[in-house]
């Protein structure tokens, strides 16, 4: 569906609510699986690497599947990508609370939930993208505080049922939820004015930026550690003689820490700067695992850790969309952010496995901590430059490849060979033309710091 509305209108913030409902709705239940981890464990008689190897299919399919989901999207709008999206949640959820074998739960649990997610989060996150230039930063947090919100209650409303019910029941009850939820963010969503039938880059001309290979190698580095914490801190804190009602406040408390990182973070972006915060954000999140590698038994300092990791996984989500549409343009951005998010897909499937794996052969959470912290590092040196549009290939000025290129009067796109297009001022909407909102070639300003 497209919309007859303009940019930066009132339509535009229903599809941050849309937005908002299908994060809270995806990641309230992704984020919940460490609250039934030692449950599952129980019941298949498994090991901590074998059981994180059910979350870290649902990341893999989450972000490896947000690339066909993006493109299709782009092609289609974000209705019919959603409507598979809704009905994958409540059939996966269902089956895997009926299934008696691991092995058949990494298919039903890992493929339902993943290409649920996979269809929801992206195609939305690249509509509210779209749908607005002088506020974007804001819309982009509003939208992704679904995740901190739903990260935040999630794991405390699982914990109760599988306490008072059990895990399979609980499955169904989130089965049922989950598709509705995600139903009604379908029928509110909506595609983005003037997003129709624009030229949309292709992989290859995408992958020969140097800038996006780097920001693919620190995302598959951070990917690797960063959803250790979401699998293994609950358990890690039982296993310290935390009890299970507090063991969940963990998780809720990074949600907490998430919902405030992207409201608060993502508003500031425009005094900040876009790059400096970006950066910031992944860098404290990989120091906040020093709290957990110093906390032994301190529920304070864990919970100090999943604050702070909170705090800059929140911003970090929020901002991405942002850095990826200042970098590589608008056109064909949610094929962009779903080839981009195909890294954190291999980490989540890789990094809780793991660290699983760590955990049982070393019979400490040490070492796959410390893995977490190293990849952190990893992934702050691997951060190309982000102050301003990712620099076309030299070959670009002569028409045989790169980003577009932008005309001498900075008004109209100049299409490139290899298919990316960057606006100029006269591709926005005239609200945004009054505001200093210059083209990449004709200002050194990166356009987002004046938003």
């Amino acid at each position: 569906m497209t919309s007859t509305a303009t940019v930066d209108s009132a339509r535009g913030w229903v599809v941050v609510g849309a937005a908002a409902l299908a994060t809270f709705t995806i990641f309230g239940i992704t984020y919940s699986f460490s609250t039934a981890f030692h449950a599952i464990a129980a019941e298949f008689g498994a090991g901590k690497g074998a059981v994180a190897f059910m979350f870290g299919v649902v990341i893999f399919f989450l972000f490896t599947l947000s690339l066909p989901a993006g493109r299709l999207s782009d092609r289609v709008g974000p209705r019919p990508v959603m409507a598979v999206g809704a009905a994958s949640m409540g059939i996966g959820l269902w089956l895997t609370s009926i299934v008696h074998d691991l092995n058949l739960a990494y298919a039903t649990y890992g493929l339902g939930v993943g290409i649920s997610a996979a269809c929801c989060y992206v195609p939305m996150v690249a509509q509210v993208s779209a749908w607005f230039v002088r506020r974007r930063a804001a819309a982009l947090g509003l939208a992704s505080a679904g995740i901190g919100l739903g990260t935040l209650v999630g794991p405390k409303i699982t914990k109760r049922l599988i306490e008072s019910e059990g895990w399979r029941p609980t499955f169904r009850i989130l089965a049922v939820f989950g598709a509705i939820a995600l139903a009604v963010a379908t029928l509110l969503a909506a595609r983005a004015p003037g997003s129709q039938g624009a030229v949309r880059p292709t992989i290859k001309s995408i992958v020969s930026i140097s800038a996006f290979r780097r920001l693919y190698l620190s995302g598959l580095l951070m990917g690797l550690g960063l959803f250790v914490p979401f699998v293994f801190l609950s358990p890690y804190a039982e296993d310290r003689g935390i009890s299970g009602g507090n063991a969940s406040w963990l998780v809720s408390l990074l949600g907490l820490g998430s919902l405030s990182g992207r409201l608060v973070l993502s508003a500031l972006a425009g005094r900040l700067g876009l790059a400096r915060l970006y950066r910031l954000c992944v860098l404290v999140m990989g120091l906040s695992f020093v709290l957990w590698l110093a906390a032994g038994s301190s529920y304070v300092m864990l919970a100090a850790f999943a604050v702070l990791l909170g705090l800059a996984y929140g911003g970090y989500v929020a901002l991405s969309p942002a850095v990826s549409a200042q970098l590589f343009g608008l056109v064909g951005l949610a094929g962009i952010l779903g080839l981009l998010y195909t890294s954190s897909g291999i980490g989540g499937l890789v990094g809780p496995s793991l660290a699983g794996w760590l955990i049982d052969t070393t019979g400490s959470y040490y070492a796959a901590v410390g893995m977490a912290i190293a990849l952190f590092v990893g992934a702050v040196i691997a951060l190309p430059p982000l102050d301003g549009p990712a620099p076309a290939p030299a070959a670009a000025a002569e028409g045989t490849g790169g980003v577009a290129a932008v005309s001498a009067n900075g008004a109209q796109p100049v299409p490139a060979a290899n298919g990316l297009h960057r606006p100029g001022p006269a591709t926005l909407a005239p609200s945004a033309v009054a505001r200093p909102v210059l083209a990449p070639a004709v200002a050194g300003c990166p356009p987002f710091l004046s938003w």
